[in-house]
């Protein structure tokens, strides 16, 4: 029986965005296809840069992308099952979330460094939060006068715990994602973080962001939050267990001790979906 679109969404979603795969599991069967849909969409453009060998044809996958979705607007969907899902789940989804999530992806093109903090910030809010509201709406959740910070909090410091544990793929890419003035403070620049081996002077700039992203967190912890919206911003839990474990590791993200296991995931999202609370 040939793969259905839906199946073939899941199937992405599992192999090159296991986190989020997770968290969809905690969404009710009737929003968990098209929570995978955006998700399979989201791994190819956040994939896009990776997957061609020149910025410019990364660009064109890009814009692809945004007349696809034009297509799915306008009941004209082109023939791939990742469309052919969203177009079936998600056509009414905020035209301005995703094109938000697309030109986010534009910075992966630009070979220039990150030049601080600022910029970083900016780079993970760009590339994480719309995700994360287009997934919201997508459950029926999303009331913006009140949950906009926590998504923008949410999305924000899961996209850095990431960009920190991806530090030594992206190095063997020639890519760092990391302020290049707190590098610059600390002795070292880009080129010197793909030459060599981790050391100390590094893992103080990826603390730094790091401390940033706990803080992010850190500000969301308290109230409870309605049952509904849960499954959208689950992966923040998994990011503050990223980012606690590569604090005990002293901010190295190659330590064993940096490491979450399968079973500490489940049981931390299963502990916020009871709790209601990240």
């Amino acid at each position: 029986m040939p793969e259905s679109p839906e199946e073939y969404c899941a199937r992405e979603v599992r192999q090159h965005d296991p986190d989020r795969w997770l968290t969809a599991l905690f969404a009710p069967d009737s929003g968990r296809p098209g929570l995978l849909a955006l998700y399979a969409f989201n791994s190819e453009i956040a994939r896009a840069r990776e997957a061609v060998s020149e910025p410019m044809i990364g660009q064109i996958r890009l814009q692809w992308w945004r007349e696809s979705w034009e297509g799915i607007f306008t009941d004209k969907p082109r023939q791939h099952p990742i469309i052919l899902a969203l177009h079936h789940h998600c056509r009414t989804a905020d035209a301005g979330d995703v094109m938000a999530l697309i030109d986010g992806r534009e910075r992966d093109m630009d070979p220039s460094p990150i030049a601080n903090m600022t910029e970083l910030l900016s780079y993970a809010r760009d590339t994480s939060v719309p995700l994360m509201r287009l997934a919201a709406q997508h459950l029926g959740a999303l009331q913006v006068t009140e949950m906009d910070h926590v998504l923008a909090g949410a999305g924000t410091a899961y996209a850095l715990a990431g960009l920190l544990r991806a530090t030594p793929y992206l190095a063997a890419q020639q890519r760092v994602c990391l302020p290049a003035d707190r590098l610059g403070a600390a002795g070292l620049t880009p080129a010197a973080v793909y030459q060599q081996p981790a050391g100390g002077a590094l893992h103080g700039v990826i603390g730094a962001v790091g401390e940033q992203a706990l803080s992010l967190l850190n500000r969301l912890h308290g109230p409870r939050y309605p049952r509904s919206l849960l499954p959208a911003i689950l992966p923040a839990v998994l990011g503050r267990l990223y980012l606690e474990r590569l604090l005990r590791a002293g901010w190295d993200p190659q330590s064993p001790q940096a490491g979450v296991s399968t079973t500490r995931k489940h049981v931390a999202l299963l502990s916020a979906m009871v709790t209601r609370r990240l």
